[in-house]
């Protein structure tokens, strides 16, 4: 039986292996990973999929904001291993991801990708058109939901990171 829980520190070698599993070990070039690098999470906003001990699905939350301001969460990436698809995990994982963003006061979700999946969910490009991310994307698939109605009105600009930043292990900060 697959369950969603929060992802524990037990679970970042999981995830990751998963991530180049389902996105490939350039996974690191996309857009949306600029406003990720360096960044630690939105606070209780990292979900797994586990099935038994495994897992098989992640899900995460970043904080960012508009160039006018508007501060908002950033999906992704959403991943399923492969051999666990069309089980309804990934759909799981955006509904907890939204319903806790929700519960926890956030007003809005942006994500890239695609607009017949994440549509489902209320995701749509009514809300970014004036948004731009830093990097190449291609504008159809840049969505958004909002939780509270009317926090996007107005959007536009630069998307940035207001995350906390991670902290460095040592090797890397000397």
């Amino acid at each position: 039986m697959t369950t969603i829980r929060h992802e524990l520190n037990a679970d970042i070698g999981a995830r990751e292996a998963l991530l180049d599993q389902v996105f490939g070990r350039n996974r690191r070039r996309k857009t949306s990973e600029r406003l990720r690098a360096d960044r630690l999470p939105a606070d209780g906003l990292s979900f797994v999929a586990v099935d038994g001990n495994r897992v098989v699905g992640t899900a995460r939350l970043w904080n960012i904001a508009c160039g006018s301001g508007q501060p908002a969460l950033l999906l992704g990436p959403v991943a399923v291993e492969p051999s666990c698809r069309n089980r309804g995990i990934g759909a799981a994982l955006v509904r907890r991801a939204i319903t806790d963003a929700r519960r926890l006061g956030h007003q809005a979700v942006i994500l890239v990708g695609g607009p017949p999946y994440y549509s489902r969910f209320g995701f749509t490009a009514e809300k970014t058109a004036a948004v731009r991310l830093p990097g190449p994307v291609e504008r159809h698939r840049l969505l958004a939901i909002e939780l509270v109605p009317g926090t996007l009105n107005g959007a536009r600009g630069m998307i940035s990171a207001t995350g906390r930043m991670q902290a460095m292990p040592e090797s890397r900060a000397a």
